[in-house]
Parts: C-alpha cells; structure tokens; sequence
C-alpha cells in the first residue's frame, strides 16, 4: 500500500503521546490527516483535527482513505475492526504484540472487504516529497529524498539504513513501504514488490528482507517478471539454524526461510542480493548503469570517500 498526498488520514489514538508526536510531524510533512479517535474526547479538537469516538463516526463527519493505529495490543483488534467496517481503504498498524488470533481475524476481514493493511509492527509508509503515515523520518532529507528507487522492508530500523545508504549514494526514492515484521502480516513481499513496481517513477527496487517464513522466496518468482532490477539484502545471514531472530517473524526450519535459500531463490531470479546494506549504492549503479537520480551525492556509507558523479 502506497499512500498518496491526495489520502485522508485518519489518526486512530491521536490523543495519546505518540499519536500527537507523530500526527503533528505528518502535518507538517503534508499528510492530509483529516481527525482522529478517542472514544474519552470525543467532540474536541486535537492537533487542529476533529477527534471521533469511533472510525465510524469519523467516516461519517470527515470522511478518511486510510486509518493509522496508534493503539495498544489488546485493543487493535477493536480499533482495526471498527475501520475496516467503516470502510477504510487501507491501514496502517504500527502495533507490536497483538495476539496471533487478532490479527489473523482482522486480516481476513480487511481482505474479504477489499482493505489494505501495512503490519502490523510496521513503520508505516512515505512517499517523500508528498507525506507519510506511521513514524518514519520522512522530514529527515538524508534519509528521504524524492526519486526513482522503491523500497520495501521488513524492518523500520533497517529500512531507514537503507534509505539512508541510497540517499547518500545520490538517489531518492519514490516510496518506502514497510510491510512490518510480525508472523502474520496485511501486506507480503510480493505485494509491495508489486505496488512498487506498478508505481510511476519507480526505476528500480530495494528489498529488505530477513531469514525465516517463504516471503522473499515469493517474491522471487514475481522478480523473474520484471523489468526493472530488483537489489535485495537479506538480515540474519549468521543466524543459527531453528531459531527464530528478532522480529523474523518465523522460524527457520529445514531448507525454508534460510539465508542460503533466499539468496540463491532470488539470486536465479536476476535479482543482486547484496553481502551488506553499504553495497546498495554501487549495486544500484551497476544495474541502473548511472551513480545517481541526477541530485548531487553526499557520500556513500561508511566508505569515506565520496561518490563518483
């Protein structure tokens, strides 16, 4: 799911610390946030937005496109329930540690209606130079810039290293989707290799994956299709085997969700899997024949030595 200038945002939990740290920084960057909820506050006013008790209540005074969670656990399942049947587009569930049972029924039911979710724990999406929903550091031009190069990854931290590797390298990027890192995810790898590949502007792709689950693997196959080159880097490449790693979200068993398979799967689709996120400048030059999208280079990562125009 890619979000638009054009989308209304709603802000779910936008009166609590974080939902106000992040929506008055959405604002500024341009997002259109239209309100937020808070059954408590219902009929105030909060970050200059109308608050709603409800997403339905919202759908009706203000009308929204996509719905951003700032809501704790135990409660997301109400929350993304409550936008998904007031019709929302799509959401963006930033949460961590929401039971298994919850996301599998909000998922299927943001499909059966025809809803786009990003996560959960995701760090949401930008579009630079247009807004963004979540809390990644759109408003940071070191990291985000506008420009040719897609990015999708299963890791906020990582995405923003590699956001920051490739604006330093002199490129920008057209989107970020962050398609979050729990077992049980809205949004695959294919899907947002799709979204990116499909999006106007997007010269080639960054994916930031990680061991554990068949995702990457997937992805591979929609790869092979494509004509615009696809880098990759795939985390946990020293991981013991049968364990599960920070926020894979699975476990790796047999020859499934390892290192070895997701490099060699996407490596015979075409795609260039990079040894470390600082190789992604030069990977990109290499496939895209040009150091940058036409903007100056600062630096690339950790070389100390500046980029060759």
């Amino acid at each position: 799911m890619i979000v638009r200038a054009t989308d209304r945002v709603l802000v779910m939990g936008i009166t609590g610390k974080q939902g106000t740290f992040w929506t008055e920084r959405m604002q500024a960057y341009g997002t259109k946030v239209v309100g937020g909820t808070n059954p408590n506050k219902a009929g105030t006013l909060h970050c200059d937005v109308p608050v709603f008790a409800t997403a339905r209540d919202a759908m009706q005074g203000a009308g929204f496109d996509v719905a951003v969670l700032f809501i704790p656990p135990l409660l997301v399942k109400e929350a993304a329930m409550d936008a998904i049947e007031a019709g929302a587009r799509g959401l963006v569930v930033l949460t961590e540690h929401i039971p298994v049972q919850d996301v599998m029924y909000f998922v299927a039911a943001a499909k059966e209606r025809g809803a786009h979710i990003l996560g959960p724990n995701t760090a949401g999406a930008v579009t630079p130079g247009e807004c963004f929903a979540g809390f990644m550091p759109a408003f940071n031009e070191r990291i985000f810039r506008k420009g040719s190069i897609g990015v999708l990854s299963r890791s906020g931290s990582l995405g923003v290293l590699f956001c920051l590797n490739i604006v330093q390298a002199g490129y920008g990027e057209s989107a970020f989707v962050g398609i979050g890192g729990d077992p049980i995810i809205g949004t695959t790898t294919r899907d947002a290799l799709v979204a990116l590949d499909t999006f106007a502007g997007t010269e080639a792709v960054v994916m930031v994956g990680e061991i554990g689950g068949s995702m990457e693997e997937e992805a591979a196959v929609y790869a092979r299709t494509m004509t615009k080159p696809v880098v990759a880097f795939i985390a946990g490449g020293a991981s013991p085997k049968g364990k599960k790693m920070g926020h894979a979200g699975a476990i790796v068993m047999g020859d499934k969700g390892t290192y070895a398979s997701k490099r060699s799967t996407l490596e015979a689709a075409g795609v260039t899997v990079l040894d470390t996120p600082s190789d992604v400048g030069a990977a990109l030059k290499a496939r895209l024949g040009r150091w940058s999208d036409g903007a100056r280079p600062i630096a690339l990562a950790f070389s100390g030595q500046p980029a060759s125009p």
